[in-house]
């Protein structure tokens, strides 16, 4: 004789071993999907840092070079809190799978496009016109990427791992990176002449093949069950933006605030530090990046134990621990890149960006709780994208010029460092006293 309740028990191991089957897949996709848009924006950074200048704003010379240079690429970051409405509209009212495939398509594009672009001395004016419009785009699409990546994973976790699978993500950051960055270490290996000529524009191409392995393995991917059932519910936000900024507007400003060291870190690291070395300091190209290779890999393997230590000790603990631990190491980095001594160098680096890695995991998580279903891919992306824009995506440009400003001292570069450090410490805490994750 059969037993009933055996055969309920069954039924139901078989039902979680689907969830968490289709859980995994999600995270997966987010993180694929995350990658390719992050290796996309990073050798844009990457190639500002090294070439662009020379390539695009010809006119400027070389001593302005630079900064029209971090300029074009503060243009990218101003695009994304348009991503991040369009999108989280969208994501909010149509679906976040929809939404997901359209800005992995239109970043895929122009990026490619970027790579085929003639430079200066072909067309004038031309080049960085087009070179600044296609950044736009990029801009665009990775402000509507982000929270949907974050969310396709989080809302498809069981609700005790909306926090780890949040990071699956933020795991693309540093997979981008490292792939960025390696890409650029193999070129930079060809003569100056032949990596000025085409040798830049590998990575930029490179970027359709990623593409379409990103889109085989999104469009696998199921709607987010929290919003397949708001959407059936009839519940789904008719004014995501509105409704964002009339009923949460502290959680927004504190969301901006909380992502401020998270986000600009990466650009402090990856492209002022990148220009510095390699300029003021007189290390090579080669070397520089090959020392930002080994702390992307380093990153990629630590960054997912911030979540760890979060679940361990709470994310408040957490948070004060790591930021407060980055801001007295910042001053150390710099002590150790102003030596020119790559492995020095690399120490100083891994130290500061190791910690904020860490933060940077639980990041996702911490945005996500702030905010209700029926406006989270909004509040979410438009937190996340407006830092970008006045925060993050200003590091390599106000570095530049306080270091100009300072007659090429460090120290202003640091104090400002330090300061976005404390203001994410503050404001995190701050957030997490409002959210469901306190």
């Amino acid at each position: 004789m059969s037993n009933p309740n055996a055969s309920v028990m069954a039924t139901d191991r078989a039902r979680a071993t689907d969830r968490d089957r289709t859980a995994r897949r999600a995270g997966l996709a987010s993180f694929i999907g995350t990658t390719v848009e992050w290796y996309d924006f990073y050798i844009y950074s990457t190639a500002s840092a090294l070439i662009l200048g020379k390539v695009f704003f010809g006119a400027g010379g070389d001593t302005t070079g630079a900064l029209e240079a971090f300029g074009s690429l503060w243009l990218g970051f101003l695009a994304r809190p348009i991503g991040g409405i369009v999108f989280g509209h969208l994501g909010d009212r149509i679906g976040r799978k929809k939404t997901l495939v359209t800005t992995l398509l239109m970043m895929g594009i122009a990026t490619t496009l970027i790579g085929l672009l003639p430079g200066y001395d072909q067309v004038g004016v031309a080049a960085p016109t087009a070179l600044v419009l296609l950044r736009m785009v990029q801009g665009i699409a990775v402000g509507g990427e982000w929270g949907g990546a974050v969310l396709i994973a989080s809302e498809h976790a069981p609700k005790a791992k909306a926090l780890s699978f949040g990071a699956f993500a933020q795991q693309g950051s540093p997979a981008g990176s490292i792939l960025a960055t390696g890409m650029f270490a193999l070129l930079t290996q060809l003569p100056d002449d032949d990596f000025d000529a085409w040798g830049w524009r590998v990575p930029f191409l490179f970027s359709a093949v990623m593409v379409v392995i990103g889109l085989v393995v999104r469009l696998k991917v199921e709607e987010s069950p929290e919003f397949a059932r708001l959407r059936e519910e009839k519940r789904v936000a008719r004014v995501p933006l509105r409704e964002l900024v009339t009923r949460h507007p502290g959680s927004l400003a504190l969301g901006v605030l909380a992502s401020s060291i998270g986000i600009a870190a990466t650009y402090f690291i990856t492209t002022f530090v990148l220009s510095w070395s390699t300029g003021s300091l007189g290390m090579e190209r080669s070397t520089m990046l090959n020392v930002l290779l080994v702390y992307s890999v380093f990153q990629f393997f630590t960054q997912p134990f911030g979540v760890v230590l979060a679940g361990r000790f709470g994310p408040g603990r957490t948070v004060t621990a790591l930021l407060g631990l980055n801001f007295l190491l910042v001053p150390v980095m710099y002590a150790c890149v102003s030596t020119a001594q790559p492995v020095v160098v690399g120490i100083g680096i891994c130290l500061v960006g190791i910690t904020g890695a860490m933060n940077y995991a639980i990041l996702a998580g911490l945005l996500a709780a702030a905010f209700p279903v029926s406006v989270r891919y909004t509040g979410i992306s438009l937190s996340y994208q407006l830092c970008s824009a006045l925060i993050g995506g200003t590091a390599p440009l106000v570095g530049e010029w306080l270091l100009r400003w300072a007659g090429g001292s460090i120290v202003p570069v640091v104090i400002y460092q330090m300061a976005l450090v404390a203001v994410s410490l503050t404001c995190s805490l701050a957030l997490l006293r409002r959210s469901r994750t306190s």
